[in-house]
């Protein structure tokens, strides 16, 4: 049954069950969004205000570069190291033992390591891990003076001559810290105007303002870490603001792969993760082309039985149609009822000579004087 000749009815379209379709189709398509996005902060797959979809979009965009998604560090003793960079965008949870231990071993192969970290104490402890000597501060950076929106939003103003800085004027932050760079080489600063505090802090109680790194790069046996104060300079609100997306860019450029490491992050949404699982399990790729085989031979078979059905419909009304040419009176008949009773009893002849013949007779038989 067609699906708009169940929606009508003798009177018109029927309403009850055109609603019912169009809730069908809504709740289908709702929960399709549901299944592929995710709603947690600094989210890849999140595209609110605080997800960080549109990074995830732009790398995936760029044909210079392979992008994967890391749920286990497996995935950081595999390909290349040192082509390849990672991102670490404020995890939720330590790394274990065995966690830290490879990404360790892709920095000393050569990878580089970027951790984006503010408040949280996993983001510290994997710097320590690897063997980085610099640590976020934890407490809210503030600037009454260089902002974006407020206080916490303060613009970082001083860049450094980098790689990494290239075509980098300022960066716009979002409730960042400050970086204690140790032996690392800082790369961007606040302005001088800059203090350590929360919403609770008195600026008159301040004893005094200055610049605080907020991006530095250090080389860690072969490879490099770069730890950025600041994880809203990827979220989707902050992408576009003056200049991090160009900042972003650069953190990647001239490596082959990007790796976002969101083993100690949300959950993924359950599409992508099923997706994920299926690429990283060999065993899982088999049962799914084994579905999907038996789904072909499926359909291979309903179309199979559909044309049987058709010819068989198909044969049935011509062998109707050549009976009841065979039952009419000669004279009545017309060229291709001619046609036809000449194929029904001379089946040996083929369709020219069976032409010919239809031709002649039908001409003959109509051209006879009416001796009425």
């Amino acid at each position: 049954m067609r699906l708009w000749s169940w929606l009508r009815t003798p009177d018109g379209i029927d309403w009850p069950r055109a609603l019912l379709v169009a809730l069908s189709v809504t709740l289908v398509l709702a929960l399709g969004v549901v299944a592929s996005t995710s709603a947690a902060s600094f989210g890849l797959y999140n595209p609110a205000w605080d997800g960080t979809s549109e990074f995830r979009a732009h790398v995936a965009a760029d044909d210079t570069v392979e992008h994967d998604l890391v749920r286990n560090t497996q995935a950081y003793t595999e390909g290349e190291a040192n082509e390849t960079v990672a991102f670490v965008i404020a995890p939720d949870e330590p790394y274990t033992d065995d966690d830290a231990a490879r990404v360790q071993t892709f920095v000393e192969n050569g990878g580089t390591l970027v951790v984006f970290e503010n408040f949280g104490e996993p983001g510290n402890a994997l710097l320590a891990d690897v063997g980085a000597e610099a640590r976020v501060d934890g407490r809210l950076l503030r600037d009454e003076r260089y902002h974006y929106r407020g206080p916490p939003m303060p613009i970082a103003t001083e860049v450094a001559n980098h790689t990494a800085t290239q075509g980098v004027d300022q960066l716009t932050l979002n409730y960042a810290t400050a970086v204690g760079p140790g032996n690392a080489t800082v790369l961007v600063t606040t302005s001088e105007y800059t203090y350590l505090g929360d919403e609770e802090t008195d600026l008159e109680e301040v004893e005094d303002l200055q610049a605080y790194p907020v991006v530095t790069t250090e080389n860690v046996s072969n490879g490099s870490v770069v730890v950025v104060g600041d994880p809203s300079l990827t979220i989707n609100t902050m992408f576009d603001q003056p200049d991090n997306a160009a900042f972003l860019t650069n953190l990647y450029a001239g490596h082959d792969r990007v790796l976002f490491d969101i083993s100690h992050a949300s959950d993924l949404p359950p599409l992508t993760a099923a997706m994920v699982a299926v690429r990283g399990s060999p065993l899982a790729q088999l049962g799914v082309g084994l579905v999907g085989i038996g789904l072909v031979a499926v359909l291979v078979r309903s179309d199979r039985s559909t044309l049987k059905r058709v010819l068989t419909r198909y044969r049935g009304q011509r062998t109707t149609a050549t009976a009841k040419a065979l039952e009419r009176s000669p004279d009545a008949l017309s060229e291709e009822e001619w046609a036809e009773r000449l194929r029904h009893r001379h089946p040996e002849w083929d369709d020219d000579r069976i032409q010919r013949v239809a031709t002649a007779v039908s001409r003959a038989t109509h051209d006879q004087p009416d001796e009425s």
